[in-house]
């Protein structure tokens, strides 16, 4: 967990919180400077927060935080936010310059003098990891206790009790509580941090505030959007020149970036001679790498720890970490201070979020890869492009300082300056919107296209997320949500899992279902080829017959048997991280459904009847994700489009000693185009369950294939079977009434 998170979560409390805050409650509104100490005051002051005397480290970090560039503009910030009569502030500034972290410590303040008469402030994060990270941080500079005063809302992790003030929270996690029957509580201040990574969530909100959609909320809510500085003018004209707070660029010479004359065919390879030829060097500071995905970050942090181990240096080696999003709590250990220097290696994920002062050189790999949805075949590409010159700058950024470092671009001048658009692309163009429709029509946003966004998403996207929400059954004749539209919007799941896991009620296999949804959500199965033989066979042991979900079921209980032991993981190839959050994210999902008063089963898992009911929940929901093997050899052609794909190379169907051949019909959980279009956690299906379970309109919508005529010619002979069953059935009613 860190000294640091120790230290923040084992401070004591004081009795008497709750006398403090009517106190200051009593007295006038005043601005929050006048409450902060200076270190030259006396160690008795008291944190007006929890009414405890600050301690010693409370001054050393304000010394630190009067440093940042943001600081001269406090007093120009709390001005706006107390009297601006819109309620709506901008805040522009480079990465590094204390935003994320000391905005947030300001609003609470104007709680704070306001006497909390107007709630909490929440502050909206587009990572989990982030929220995490910025409420430990703030937490120690405010000298209170995480999970107290301060604290966060994430994925499967709610750090936040009766007395929070200050919330971080992620923002997908925040739009689903505003949609849904949670509620979203009592806001005085909601900060929208990192406006410029274009999340779905985040440009959602905006639009809700825009369009005053969100009713619930208090007439006088306070909204403060924070951003680089290449998103403020189209922030401002979507606000409607709302007042701006410019934070001061900071001190700091700005190193000038080095190209390479081409791209390097190995981005790892060269990645990691530049960071060995940093360390022959003993150039001081630590290094920070970005590359494209996980799986070279992966790759980078291996190569390295091995080659740094036999350099010749005559300090300590460099200590390797990864940063992107699976790497949990263990994130933390980019901001310990160590005697050995530091060589982060990350992706996007750190292109404004993250801000590690000990930074003086970057090595910039120049791309991002990125999951791009095509609605129009429901498929995922796997794009590898250029990131944005904005992202391009805040990498180069991170090495300012007295004297600059050093930022090595890894590939032409001229390749950012043809190639990358100005600002990163905007998620909500590049993300399936169904779980989004869902939660705007929750609002009762009647046409999802009439939202305000600040890039309109295509229309085409917006149709396929109300046709396949139609499919699902969670509209109704008149285009509103349905009752069962209205559970879907409750779950935290894709509505397509959402609509198997309400199925598995009819079906009496709950509790199998629940696994799964968590499996699929958090722990999707085995991320890289076995390592050795021993391995394999250890993987093969956890496969199931009936196809890669009973398989995800099998490994989870193996790992719930194990005790959780993350070497019981490791020794198969397993996340074992991914596998806790799966078992936190499954007791979430009874928990939910044991509010809504949804009925539960008991395990029955292994059983011929469990293993029908179990296929028949799923496709109750993934009926729009069926393909069938069109040669016998693998080559699966999808229902919803003429795309052919492959099993995915970790799919149980293909790593069997004996291969027989491949299951006619699957469904799958998805569909990635990438270098092999892949279906991936893929089962075995019967097209008569298909026929029976899945909508007569959506097969009758199938474009022309064979597949559609079988399909069809099922349906015929299973409603003549049924006409004939219902006249043998009259016929047996009507002998009797003659005979007798």
């Amino acid at each position: 967990m860190g000294l640091e998170l120790a230290a923040v979560l084992t401070r004591p409390r004081a009795a008497s919180r709750s006398c403090q805050r009517a106190t200051m409650a009593s007295q006038p509104l005043r601005l929050a400077e006048e409450y902060g100490p200076s270190p030259g005051e006396s160690e008795l002051a008291v944190n007006p927060f929890d009414g405890l005397p600050y301690s010693s480290r409370y001054y050393e970090l304000l010394e630190q935080r009067h440093t940042l560039p943001i600081w001269a503009a406090r007093f120009t910030f709390l001005e706006q936010l107390e009297s601006n009569p819109t309620g709506v502030v901008l805040v522009s500034g480079e990465p590094g310059s204390g935003k994320s972290t000391q905005i947030p410590q300001w609003c609470a303040e104007f709680v704070l003098a306001r006497g909390f008469q107007k709630g909490q402030v929440t502050v909206t994060q587009p990572y989990p990891l982030a929220a995490r990270s910025l409420a430990l941080r703030v937490a120690d500079e405010m000298d209170l206790t995480l999970g107290h005063e301060v604290g966060y809302s994430i994925p499967q992790e709610d750090c936040t009790g009766p007395n929070t003030l200050l919330r971080f929270c992620w923002d997908r996690l925040l739009l689903q509580e505003v949609a849904s029957t949670r509620g979203t509580g009592v806001w005085g201040v909601l900060v929208l941090d990192e406006a410029q990574e274009r999340s779905v969530a985040s440009d959602s909100l905006q639009g809700l505030l825009q369009d005053a959609r969100l009713e619930n909320l208090p007439g006088d809510l306070r909204v403060v959007v924070v951003t680089d500085p290449a998103l403020e003018p189209k922030l401002r004209a979507f606000w409607g020149n709302p007042p701006i707070v410019h934070i001061p660029r900071e001190a700091g010479e700005r190193p000038s970036p080095i190209y390479r004359d081409t791209i390097p065919p190995d981005r790892v390879e060269a990645a990691c001679q530049a960071v060995l030829e940093l360390c022959r060097k003993e150039a001081p500071g630590d290094v920070l790498v970005y590359l494209p995905s996980e799986e070279e970050i992966s790759l980078c942090c291996e190569s390295l720890s091995r080659e740094v181990e036999s350099l010749p240096l005559q300090r300590l080696p460099p200590r390797v970490l990864p940063l992107h999003p699976d790497c949990g709590q263990a994130v933390q250990a980019v901001y310990e201070d160590m005697d050995a220097r530091k060589v982060v290696v990350t992706h996007w994920l750190a292109d404004f979020s993250f801000s590690l002062p000990s930074i003086q050189h970057v090595i910039d790999s120049g791309l991002e890869l990125r999951s791009v949805y095509n609605p129009r075949i429901r498929a995922e590409f796997q794009v590898l492009r250029p990131i944005s010159k904005c992202q391009a700058e805040a990498r180069r950024l991170r090495a300012r300082g007295f004297p600059p470092g050093s930022c090595l671009c890894l590939y032409p001048k001229s390749f950012l300056e043809l190639e990358a658009p100005p600002l990163p692309q905007p998620r909500v163009c590049e993300e399936n919107l169904s779980s989004l429709v869902l939660l705007l029509k929750r609002r009762q946003i009647a046409e999802p296209g009439e939202c305000h966004f600040l890039d309109q998403p295509a229309p085409e996207a917006l149709m396929q997320a109300l046709e396949d929400l139609d499919y699902l059954a969670a509209l109704d004749d008149d285009g509103d949500l349905s009752d069962l539209g209205v559970i879907l919007s409750e779950f935290p799941l894709a509505p397509e899992l959402a609509k198997a896991l309400l199925a598995s009620c009819e079906f009496d296999c709950v509790d199998e279902m629940l696994t799964l949804a968590a499996m699929l959500t958090a722990a999707p199965g085995f991320t890289r080829p076995p390592l050795s033989a021993e391995e394999a066979a250890l993987r093969r042991a956890l496969e199931h017959t009936d196809g890669d979900h009973s398989s995800l079921i099998q490994v989870y209980e193996a790992f719930i048997q194990s005790g959780a032991d993350e070497a019981w993981c490791q020794a198969r190839g397993l996340n074992w991280a991914a596998l806790c959050q799966a078992h936190k994210l499954r007791r979430e999902l009874l928990e939910l459904m044991q509010r809504i008063e949804l009925p539960l089963s008991l395990p029955a898992f292994g059983s011929e009847q469990n293993r029908r009911d179990l296929q028949k929940a799923l496709v109750s929901g993934y009926f729009l994700k069926v393909a069938r093997d069109t040669d016998g050899t693998g080559n699966y052609l999808l229902l919803t489009h003429k795309h052919v794909a492959q099993l995915s190379s970790y799919c149980c169907y293909r790593s069997r000693r004996a291969p027989a051949r491949p299951p006619p019909w699957v469904f799958y959980h998805n569909f990635t185009i990438s270098k092999d279009n892949c279906l991936s956690i893929v089962s075995e299906i019967e097209p008569q369950m298909l026929v029976e379970l899945a909508p007569p309109y959506f097969l009758s919508n199938l474009p022309p294939s064979e597949s559609r005529d079988l399909l069809n010619q099922l349906r015929e002979g299973m409603a003549d079977s049924s006409a004939g069953s219902e006249s043998s059935s009259v016929q047996e009613f009507r002998d009797p009434c003659v005979l007798q």
